[in-house]
């Protein structure tokens, strides 16, 4: 391998742990701490954040207008410009000499359009940050608090649907399925390193480290995934919008079923029919009436996964029935074939398809947005917990004590770096300053690894992240002590180095090998911080060895034959 090809290689890493490591560094060192609060809320809350920015600021650019300001638009607020420009270009009119509010708003042609470009401006700028959070190396709970939930295992709905008085090892067998669904399902909901624990015969603990959203939170701890097919019956559909027209106050109860009972047949009911807005967040579109019998069960689904449509480029759903559910759904389907089929999620329709032919087999559904249709689906692969679980206890957990620990454990990081390099340099002169450049590449490239496997930085992953830092010392204080014996024995520089590298190679392959079997079996067996440890370790260890062997290797060969330099100092007591 020639060096212009190792040093390419060399420089493609670098660039990819800097693409890797952006997202990281821009969301904790560049992100203002109140835009990072407001992307680890609710969606309910960046609403109203985003609605009441857009409110104030129009406000404030009418009452300029008004006055007839002649005050620039200011740099905080420059997006409106770009908006402008857009509009002007559109309009085919040419642009104003000075950046008024009343030139901005001459753009718009009504309020509600400059109210809509503003709130879609803070909205996005939001939602960005809360998608982008997805690609940076996450805090575990005892570095950045977190949640702590404690669930309750209602048995007696357990007994009631068993139909039979519950065993011990009835008992046992729901809270081990409960504890495996839980743990599958936040995995899979993206929070890494969760801690997932029995308490006494019904109880379950969990803590999810980092922000997290409760209401989705909630959705995936307590959901049990009920989907219903239902049977429109859309004259009852039409009689009841004509009478919700005519009675807008008072046309439904508190139960949301007609106060006159003959607006819709006894073996129907009312459902609402929801969509998802721009925040993610259902909102109704109206009332429906649908059969209060239900067509299928979602019990029968044994799985879903999430498409794209080659022609819409929307999600879809696609369902595979067991024989039992296949063959309800293909009686359903035969005998409603022109009438329309209403998905009914939670007791909330969310789609409706009108039915073309009688359907075998797999089932597809569309008409969910794509973060919608990933949590239906995890849901339902997961399958209906056995029992039902009620929040008997909820609690984010502060992370004042995670700062100082942090704070504790970079200070130690600094000062085991610092002390490394200072040894090396005076022990090793111009050859341990290049160890300690090769620490700090480590370091990055390390850093760099961890942020994109999304991994979580826990009290054990940051002592991972020191002990790979003698480790990286080790290797190459083995190449330059066998460096040292061959010059000792009178070779030449360049001679010594290639006989340092060669001999000390195994040694250095056996000790780092072996250290990544360990890993790799901690990582295996290991469970919460024993397995955060072992995940920094396994990946220190290959950045040492990428490192120490190639790294290394290629800065001596670029001294010694491009640079033709005869001398390395590589000892304090040579000059």
């Amino acid at each position: 391998m020639t060096k212009r090809f190792r040093l390419l290689i060399i420089l493609a890493v670098l660039a990819v742990a800097a693409l890797f490591l952006w997202p990281t560094i821009r969301w904790y060192f560049l992100v203002p701490t109140d835009q990072r609060a407001l992307a680890l809320s609710s969606n309910e809350q960046i609403r109203f954040y985003a609605r009441s920015q857009a409110s104030a600021l129009l406000a404030d650019l009418e009452q300029a207008a008004a006055q007839g300001s002649q005050d620039l638009i200011p740099a905080t607020d420059a997006f409106m410009i770009d908006k402008a420009k857009d509009n002007y270009r559109v309009l085919r009119e040419p642009l104003p000499a000075k950046w008024t509010a009343e030139a901005v708003l001459a753009s718009f042609q009504s309020k509600q359009e400059a109210y809509d470009a503003i709130e879609d401006h803070y909205r996005q700028q939001i939602l960005d940050l809360k998608t982008g959070r997805g690609d940076i190396m996450q805090l575990g709970l005892d570095l950045s608090g977190g949640m702590s939930v404690l669930l309750r295992a209602d048995m007696s709905s357990l007994q009631k649907r068993l139909g039979r008085p519950l065993t011990t090892l009835d008992k046992q067998n729901a809270m081990q399925r409960a504890m495996e669904i839980l743990n599958n399902r936040i995995d899979k909901f993206g929070v890494t390193e969760p801690v997932i624990r029995q308490q006494g015969d019904s109880e379950i603990a969990i803590e999810i480290p980092g922000p997290a959203d409760p209401e989705r939170v909630h959705s995936f701890l307590t959901g049990k995934g009920s989907l219903e097919f239902h049977i429109e019956d859309s004259d009852a559909t039409a009689a009841l919008a004509q009478y919700i027209a005519s009675h807008p106050d008072d046309a439904l109860n508190a139960d949301g079923q007609p106060n006159d009972p003959n607006i819709i047949p006894a073996g129907d009911e009312v459902a609402g029919f929801y969509k998802q807005d721009q925040y993610g967040l259902d909102q109704l579109v109206r009332y429906i009436a649908i059969s209060k019998q239900v067509g299928l069960d979602g019990e029968h689904i044994t799985g879903a996964q999430v498409g794209t449509d080659p022609v819409t480029a929307q999600p879809i759903i696609t369902f595979t029935l067991d024989p039992e559910g296949a063959d309800i759904f293909y009686k359903l389907t035969s005998a409603n074939v022109g009438k329309q089929l209403t998905i009914v999620l939670d007791g909330k329709v969310k789609a409706g398809a009108r039915i073309e032919d009688a359907i075998h087999g797999n089932v597809q559904m569309t008409g969910f947005q794509l973060q919608e249709a990933n949590d239906l689906a995890i849901v339902l692969r997961t399958a209906s917990l056995p029992v039902d679980l009620v929040v008997e206890s909820e609690q984010a957990v502060g992370a004042s004590l995670g700062e100082d620990a942090i704070h504790q454990g970079l200070l130690a990081l600094a000062l085991g770096v610092i002390l490394v390099v200072l040894f090396m340099g005076i022990y090793y002169k111009l050859a341990g300053l290049l160890a300690d450049f090769e620490i700090i590449l480590d370091l990055v490239i390390m850093v760099a690894i961890l942020s994109a496997f999304n991994l979580t930085l826990t009290l054990t992953s940051m002592a991972g992240l020191i002990l790979t830092i003698g480790m990286a010392v080790d290797a190459n204080v083995l190449i330059y002590e066998r460096i040292k014996e061959e010059l000792n024995l009178g070779k030449s520089t360049e001679a010594s180095v290639k006989a340092g590298f060669r001999k000390a190679f195994w040694t250095i392959m056996d000790a780092h090998v072996t250290t990544l079997v360990a890993a790799v079996f901690l990582s295996q067996l290991g469970t919460g911080p024993v397995q955060g440890f072992a995940y920094t370790l396994a990946v220190g260890i290959v950045c040492s060895l990428f490192t120490a062997l190639f790294v290394s290797r290629l800065i001596f060969d670029f001294f010694l034959e491009t640079a033709h330099i005869r001398k390395v100092a590589i000892d304090w007591r040579r000059r």
